[in-house]
């Protein structure tokens, strides 16, 4: 099952340890999503930065709501469509199989060329909990299982443009 990792503080009083971590997660800004794989060197990785990060398993919905709303074409901001991954990969014909491929830890972005493996997600309606505490003492960072899904739907608007259809 694969895991949505977002980061959510900035790296002002960070150890290069973390910095080197967040950057090989390539959390390079606040707000900023990615789907990894579980693995022992993943949930390491995770330990280190779980005072910079929140994250949990996701399911195939979910992915595909977010890669629909707010994927990108690199270099380009196009809205995915089932055509692009098609287009960019032979393997998944639809944004649907690309999605259920990710969350059985069976694919990842970075196998569709041309597209962005780190999603750019608005802040959240509302505003975070607590960015200084950990979930499971009513605030944001760490391990948050499947209410991750919840903050997800709260940070996944469309993108600009695409918001309203008449």
């Amino acid at each position: 099952m694969a895991l949505a990792v977002v980061r959510v503080r900035g790296m002002q009083q960070a150890g290069s340890r973390v910095q080197d971590t967040l950057h090989q997660l390539r959390l390079n800004r606040i707000n900023h999503l990615v789907f990894v794989k579980q693995s022992p060197n993943v949930k390491g990785m995770l330990e280190i930065v779980k005072d910079y990060v929140t994250w949990g398993e996701v399911s195939a919905e979910m992915i595909a709501k977010v890669l629909l709303n707010r994927g990108e074409a690199v270099g380009k901001r196009i809205k995915l469509s089932d055509d692009f991954i098609k287009s960019n990969n032979a393997k998944y014909k639809s944004i649907i199989a690309l999605s259920k491929a990710i969350q059985a830890d069976e694919a990842s972005l970075s196998e569709v060329s041309n597209l962005q493996p780190v999603i750019r997600l608005h802040p959240p309606k509302g505003g975070y909990e607590n960015n200084k505490r950990s979930y499971a003492s009513g605030g944001t960072l760490g391990y948050r299982g499947k209410d991750i899904e919840m903050l997800l739907e709260k940070m996944t608007v469309p993108l600009k443009g695409e918001r309203f259809k008449w």
